[in-house]
């Protein structure tokens, strides 16, 4: 076999294994419905700041920080200890404390019953 056939026989191998690796990739991604992890919640500091979406932080609205989520996803966020949960929609950006997956409103944080705790493991589900 001469050099230039094996170059294309390599090239198209290649080929083919990237596209195998790529298309597994995204279904993993797409497999990923939940998230499990510590919550906290945002202190009052906060409160009429601006989020990394535009908006206007409120503690009594049901929105929450998530580093990667985009904006406007709306996620249930159940307290994996007691049960409870609550709806929120991601408009911010955070946490920013190692360890921790979402950072909630007071409102949020007052649902799942943990203002006294300060955070309480969760898991998250993507509602859309």
């Amino acid at each position: 076999m001469g050099i230039r056939s094996r170059l294309i026989l390599t090239c198209c191998v290649a080929g083919w294994l990237m596209v195998g690796y790529a298309g597994t990739g995204q279904a993993h991604e797409t497999e990923a419905k939940t998230q499990q992890g510590v919550a906290s919640f945002y202190s009052d500091r906060f409160q009429g700041r601006t989020t990394a979406s535009g908006e206007r932080f409120d503690q009594q609205a049901l929105t929450a920080a998530h580093p990667t989520l985009p904006f406007g996803t709306r996620v249930t966020v159940t307290r994996e200890d007691t049960g409870r949960e609550v709806e929120v929609l991601i408009n911010d950006r955070g946490p920013y404390a190692k360890g921790r997956i979402i950072d909630l409103s007071k409102r949020a944080a007052k649902a799942l019953g943990m203002l006294k705790r300060g955070t309480v493991p969760v898991e998250i589900s993507y509602v859309r």
